[in-house]
């Protein structure tokens, strides 16, 4: 599962690159400004780690499902 740090976030939407589209741009923002990503269903998130990789900001972060 991912973790989306919400501040280093700049709002690029390049971790939209989710194979199960899971991640999609919300009507959030944080301090910046920025809109943020969301994960739509934690669930079904197979932590294949493309969000991660793609995020240029390091703003998300990979977790164990039992975490």
């Amino acid at each position: 599962m991912i973790s989306i740090i919400e501040e280093r976030c700049k709002g690029c939407g390049l971790c939209i690159v989710c194979p199960k589209g899971l991640i999609i741009m919300s009507d959030k923002f944080n301090s910046k400004g920025y809109r943020l990503p969301k994960l739509t269903k934690p669930k079904e998130c197979i932590n294949c780690g493309m969000c991660y990789e793609m995020c240029p900001d390091v703003a998300i972060v990979l977790e164990d499902k039992d975490d």
